[in-house]
């Protein structure tokens, strides 16, 4: 039976469910959802817009800009809207339409790219587009959540400490990897610490992150279409690829038992699940992020006919979730 553990003294950053009775291994899921803007992509648009403000990069003028596949997106929307800035965020079509109106309902302006880069597909496109605009009006102000060293900070400072105050006997971290700044904040941090700490990514097949050839990608989230900046592989212990299919069961697995998380958190949680049914019978404390929840995956991942119309009519009658494992 899944458990939902929350300290009396309730804080975001401390609120788990322990998966182990959903997927047969013992595993703790950090839930990053349930704050103002729904995603963990918060704590990095907090820091990058703060130090920006103290780089004294932003005046009153500036329009902030940014590629997004979403979370951040509506990140950056609300914490503009409450500084009195102007925000246009760079998304795609894969962008969930909830996400969307979310963002123009803030007072956003949303530019959706609709053809990929033949080289760098969506991901190229957009941040092409985003370099348009910046050279056009030098009053847009690109965050860079790909470069920028404050979007792993923003973990570095918050996430993984808040992780290794709730399991001081932590042995393995699985984190999705995207833009890789939760990976490379968590990862550094605990590379720091007084044990070790296997920290395992988790990717979506048809990313280029840790290489291989790109593949169709239909679920915002997890995965490139170009190397993160970010990225430093020398802090990552493994690294696991997941199928969207795979994805699409985790998130549907999840939801039958009563937890209703984002296509990100089912990449993760699908990976997570692999990895630790090959480790042999290992008593390990496995804790793994999820980034966000599912309300804004109604329309697609949660909708049966998006799913078999891209998926096949099969898709969600498999049993279990496979993964393709690729070591670091």
């Amino acid at each position: 039976m899944p458990v939902i553990s929350v300290p009396q003294e309730f804080n975001e950053d401390d609120l788990y469910v322990d998966l182990e009775g959903i997927i047969g291994h013992p595993l703790f899921l950090k839930c990053e959802g349930f704050n103002f803007a729904g995603s963990i992509k918060l704590k990095a648009a907090t820091e990058m817009v703060e130090a920006a403000e103290r780089d004294g990069l932003l005046t009153p003028d500036s329009v902030l800009v940014e590629s997004s596949s979403g979370n951040l997106g509506v990140a950056l929307s609300m914490i503009a809207a409450s500084k009195g800035y102007q925000f246009l965020c760079v998304t795609d079509s894969r962008c969930n339409l909830a996400t969307r109106l979310m963002m123009e309902a803030l007072g956003s302006q949303v530019h959706v790219i609709t053809e990929p880069d033949p080289v760098g597909g969506f991901l190229g496109a957009r941040i092409d587009h985003v370099r348009a605009l910046c050279a056009s009006d030098d009053r847009y102000l690109w965050l860079n959540q790909y470069a920028n060293p404050s979007n792993g900070m923003a973990h570095f400072h918050r996430t993984a400490p808040a992780i290794a105050r709730q399991f001081p006997d932590l042995d393995v971290l699985f984190v999705g990897a995207g833009t890789t700044g939760t990976l490379m904040g968590c990862a550094r941090y605990f590379r720091e610490w007084h044990r070790p700490v296997r920290v395992v990514a988790v990717d979506s097949v048809g990313s280029v992150t840790f290489g291989g050839a790109p593949g169709r990608r239909m679920i915002p989230g997890l995965g490139t279409s170009r190397r993160p900046q970010l990225l430093d592989e020398s802090y990552v212990d493994d690294v696991v690829r997941v199928t969207e299919a795979d994805t699409i069961r985790a998130c549907h697995q999840l939801a039958r038992r009563g937890f209703l998380f984002g296509g990100s958190t089912g990449t993760v949680v699908s990976g997570a699940a692999d990895w630790l049914a090959r480790q042999e019978g290992r008593k390990l404390t496995a804790v793994a992020i999820a980034p966000d929840l599912g309300e804004r995956y109604l329309e697609t991942i949660y909708q049966t006919n998006w799913v078999r119309d891209l998926y096949g009519e099969d898709v969600l009658g498999s049993p279990e979730p496979a993964t393709a494992p690729q070591a670091a």
